[in-house]
């Protein structure tokens, strides 16, 4: 069986487009992703159809059909197949399916259990092209559920910084829609990559769910912790110093700012406000921004002395990140690392809206947070370690 150029096939498929517009999408689909999986499978053999080579790492062995489900309609592909010890996938089909079929089965569940909308039931068939049966649900669930799991249990290495954050979803819970607490645990290597090293999921965001979050990290294997950033949730900072009582905590100066503006009397003084503490946290040093916090503490005690006795109390906890690396300090002065993971999360979740389960909820956010790591791995770099020394354990 011959195929196509690479100019022809973009011929075909952009003519295809121009002829039959949106109808034609899913047989481009087809065209573009067969392509993709037989060049894939060339590359995994080390050799092109018919190359005799001694770097053959198997032989080819034709297609098989497999059809999918997907938003342009089924589509029937050609997997490419292989013989020999050769153990070959293509990856166009896997990347992307895990949080696809999570949300598809975190909305099915809505349908199947009766507390879904129309709306909701729209969603499902637009996402998933056709009904969803209770025992499909079932079967999809067991399947993906044990992949996500072994992601969560994996074992851990050392991470000399730490970023902590939690976010809310709704879900229902005994006929009554609750705030569901997400708690999320990003990690910086010694290599300086990012890494999304857990996740949990419960009804609250008490001092108990978040110390048996952080004590599975450490049964995980999390070691070497030198630094935390993390902003001042409700309940974190006894589990925090009960699991990392030595170890230095950075208060998310993005957060604290926003906190700052509750003390703030008047509307029009919160720019100045806004102001004066940011020319607290841009001090080069503690030494400075110590000194300039007594000044604008001394400023404000006589007209607001609740701001004052605010700054002077939570100021400080934003300035543990001046005794890191120059270099690291931009990055580690805030949790903005896990705020865009947070909003990513947030653009896939509202979505469903109303999560059935905590167990829906937490397929759902894992697949997600799966993904995003699989591309930090493979990304750049996101601090320079070498200015560090590498922290004892």
């Amino acid at each position: 069986m011959t195929h196509p150029s690479h100019p022809e096939l973009l011929n075909t498929v952009l003519q295809l487009f121009n002829d039959e517009g949106a109808a034609g999408f899913a047989e481009g689909i087809r065209l573009l992703v067969n392509e993709a999986m037989r060049q894939e499978r060339s590359q995994a053999l080390k050799a092109k159809p018919y190359e005799r080579t001694d770097a053959r790492l198997g032989q080819a062995n034709g297609f098989k059909p497999k059809t999918l489900i997907t938003r342009a309609g089924s589509i029937e592909f050609q997997i490419p197949q292989v013989r020999g010890d050769l153990s070959f996938y293509p990856s166009a089909l896997e990347k992307g399916l895990r949080s696809e079929q999570a949300l598809k089965l975190a909305l099915a569940e809505m349908y199947v259990q009766g507390v879904s909308t129309r709306k909701v039931s729209a969603i499902v068939e637009e996402l998933c092209g056709a009904s969803v049966s209770s025992t499909q649900v079932s079967d999809c669930a067991k399947r993906l559920d044990a992949e996500l799991q072994k992601w969560r249990d994996r074992p851990l290495v050392q991470c000399p910084y730490l970023i902590f954050d939690a976010r809310y979803e709704k879900v229902r819970h005994e006929g009554q829609l609750r705030d569901c607490a997400v708690l999320i645990a990003l990690g910086i290597t010694p290599a300086g990559r990012r890494t999304l090293l857990g996740v949990s999921v419960a009804l609250s965001e008490a001092e108990a769910h978040w110390r048996a979050f952080f004590q599975s990290l450490i049964q995980r294997g999390l070691c070497g912790v030198t630094f935390i950033v993390s902003d001042d949730h409700p309940g974190m900072a006894a589990a925090r110093k009960a699991v990392f009582g030595a170890v230095p905590w950075q208060r998310c100066q993005f957060h604290l700012q926003q906190n700052a503006q509750a003390y703030v009397p008047r509307l029009d003084q919160r720019a100045e406000v806004a102001r004066a503490i940011r020319s607290v946290l841009d001090c080069p040093n503690r030494h400075a921004a110590e000194q300039r916090l007594k000044e604008i503490v001394a400023h404000y005690t006589q007209t607001t002395p609740k701001l004052a006795a605010w700054l002077d109390e939570n100021l400080p906890q934003s300035f543990t990140v001046l005794a890191l690396p120059a270099a690291h300090q931009k990055r580690l002065r805030t949790s903005n690392a896990l705020e865009r993971v947070n909003q990513e999360l947030k653009r896939r979740t509202r979505v469903a809206r109303v999560f059935p389960n905590e167990k829906s909820l937490l397929r759902l956010i894992t697949a997600l947070l799966v993904e995003t790591n699989d591309e930090w791995e493979t990304g750049k770099i996101y601090l320079n370690m070498e200015c560090q020394s590498q922290p004892s354990v």
